[in-house]
């Protein structure tokens, strides 16, 4: 049965400030989905900041989760790994719960899903909250605009409209997890990719972090890009449309276009194309700087962490054996790779064909450089992890995303990333560390410290100094 549904199950309401809710309880949680937190953000709120969402009166149904934002499928061949959202719809800014039958000021946490800030949704089988519910947290999930309507930059529109539905989204739990059993003051925040990525960006705003009392980032990229260059991807829309980049323009394309637009935009395009894409965008109100250069100074503890093999999601093997010599320098001059963090890079990938070793190098760049920094500068509050164990489908191995089913102890919903005998004892350790974190600020494992520990998740796992720092060190 997907997404925690059971064969038998009692209705349960509950009040909130905006009105009563109807949810279920089987087997000891309760679900409570779809619940708007915000208005629908189309027709006079389309490409404007979120609005608080106004009060219902009679009893509103939450037994099924609420429409995705709009959307397209993923091409393939990623489109064999990973779920699309095949409907979408308008009233998308909406929370789920999963609560502990009788849980009382349980700790908390904020599932914000990824998908290159333009694909996913919370209603994904894969995101299941009842594992986490099962062990003593009241798991919340969240839908937010995505892609053209979450994240264009527009003369006339807020910059990163899909982070400030993040933002309103962590004061509506705040404000509303009291009565799910939640503990206001325990709440941890948790993405991957780029639900990573708006984690680490609500961290930076003071406003959010003040709500937080821990934060678990995986995958999560940690730079933030000038208006400029975030706008790129919005330009070349606007572009092909025939319209101005303005929200009055936008605005009066339908979705659909605009999603039309942004396929052909990006079709026969693979990761080394330069095709330009959604980004966040640095903006006073909504993420000032960089994250891997701010968090020094927010004052909760860091889960974070990278996978081996990040790269090999997004590069399937015929297109990395494509790569040659030539063509990867081009890519490493291009992204600025110092000769040292090359040679280090040769050193610790010796057998590694040319399109290997500048996936690496990628996945140094974008994820591990980066929270490495991040982790330096705040020694003592943070805990890191690499993921990596190999995964036989598609010689992914410790590829993007494929943690995903062992932290949400979900392998079965998570079969076209990581294969039918995945370890279930690795499922068990990771989610069992998530649960410790999210309950006391403490995964199990010691901080990053002066040693550079990290926890490396394997069918046989270890503490240890962390892999290949010559690498990250040369990036800095």
């Amino acid at each position: 049965m997907s997404n925690g549904a059971h064969s038998t199950s009692t209705t349960t309401e509950i009040d909130l400030t905006t009105g009563r809710i109807r949810g279920t309880t089987a087997g000891g949680i309760g679900r409570f989905l779809g619940i708007p937190y915000a208005e629908p953000p189309f027709g006079e709120l389309r490409f404007a900041a979120p609005a608080p969402r106004a009060p219902w009166s009679g009893t509103r149904d939450a037994t099924t989760f609420g429409p995705a934002a709009p959307q397209s499928a993923y091409p393939q061949p990623i489109g064999d790994l990973l779920a699309s959202v095949s409907e979408w719809g308008e009233d998308i800014l909406t929370a789920n719960v999963w609560m502990p039958d009788g849980a009382a000021a349980a700790p908390v946490v904020i599932w914000i899903h990824g998908g290159a800030l333009e694909r996913g949704a919370s209603s994904l089988a894969g995101y299941d909250g009842t594992p986490f519910a099962r062990d003593g947290i009241v798991f919340v999930s969240i839908n937010y605009r995505l892609g053209s309507e979450g994240f264009s930059v527009l003369d006339g529109a807020p910059l990163n409209l899909g982070l400030r539905d993040a933002m309103l989204a962590l004061e509506w739990v705040h404000r509303e997890i009291s009565a799910f059993g939640g503990d206001p003051e325990r709440i941890t925040l948790m993405g991957e990719s780029a639900g990573g990525a708006i984690v680490a960006a609500l961290l930076t705003r003071p406003e959010s972090a003040r709500l937080v009392r821990g934060a678990i980032i995986e995958s999560g990229p940690l730079e933030v890009q000038s208006p400029q260059k975030a706008g790129r991807v919005t330009r070349a829309l606007a572009k092909k449309l025939g319209v101005a980049p303005t929200k009055a323009a936008f605005a009066a394309v339908p979705p659909e276009r605009l999603l039309q637009a942004r396929t052909d935009h990006a079709a026969g395009r693979g990761p080394l194309s330069g095709v330009a894409g959604f980004q966040l965008a640095a903006d006073a109100d909504s993420v000032p700087a960089s994250p891997a250069h701010t968090l020094a100074d927010v004052d909760v503890p860091v889960l974070i962490g990278a996978n081996t093999d990040e790269y090999r999601l997004w590069f399937a093997p015929e297109a990395l054996a494509k790569v040659g010599r030539l063509q990867a320098w081009v890519a490493r001059t291009a992204l600025r790779v110092p000769r040292a963090a090359m040679r280090a890079a040769r050193a610790a990938w010796p057998d590694a064909t040319p399109g290997e070793l500048l996936g690496q190098l990628l996945t140094d760049v974008m994820l591990r450089g980066p929270l490495t920094t991040m982790a330096r500068s705040r020694p003592g509050s943070t805990h890191v992890f690499e993921f990596a164990w190999c995964s036989p489908v598609r010689e992914l191995r410790a590829a993007h995303a494929v943690e995903i089913g062992f932290v949400f102890d979900a392998l079965s919903a998570a079969r076209s990333l990581s294969g039918a005998e995945a370890p279930q004892a690795l499922a068990d350790e990771m989610h069992d560390a998530w649960v410790r974190f999210i309950a006391t600020g403490d995964p199990g494992w010691p901080v990053y410290g002066d040693g550079r520990t990290v926890r490396v998740f394997d069918t046989t796992s270890s503490t240890r100094r962390q892999p290949r720092t010559e690498i990250v060190d040369a990036l800095a």
